[in-house]
């Protein structure tokens, strides 16, 4: 089925935006990965319904790409996860520049933070674990 990978990733990406507050509450850190890309759409009252929106979004979006090239479980799911966490992390440098929430200091600078990155560790873990399973079973 071809939406097979999409709907595994929105579902896992629904999964981990729901256990944000618990990596907040266990890295200590107020930065969480559903909240990188809505401040940059709106502010205010919407900005919660925005960043789940893009958050599921990218994780459809990277569901279908790890299905459509032949990803498979938990283990699997969990490395390219990580991955692409690892990969993508030193662009915070940009992010410190120019994210909303860096500017008015909602956020501490994310680069150099060790509780930020470990918390999008965390957090790429479980969306990768759970993709990986669902695409097995779905």
């Amino acid at each position: 089925m071809p939406l097979r990978g999409a709907l595994a990733g929105a579902a896992a990406a629904t999964a981990w935006q729901g256990c944000d507050p618990l990596l907040k509450r266990a890295f200590g850190t107020p930065y969480v990965d559903a909240e990188l890309i809505g401040p940059f759409i709106t502010r205010g009252p919407l900005q919660p319904f925005v960043n789940f929106a893009t958050h599921v979004t990218a994780g459809a979006v990277f569901g279908h790409l790890f299905e459509r090239f032949g990803g498979r479980g938990a283990r699997r799911g969990i490395t390219v996860a990580l991955v692409e966490n690892t990969v993508l992390w030193p662009g915070m440098l940009v992010v410190d520049r120019i994210h909303p929430s860096v500017r008015d200091g909602t956020w501490p600078p994310l680069f150099a933070n060790r509780r930020a990155f470990a918390s999008a560790t965390a957090g790429h873990a479980l969306f990768g674990a759970l993709l990986g399973v669902l695409v097995c079973d779905a």
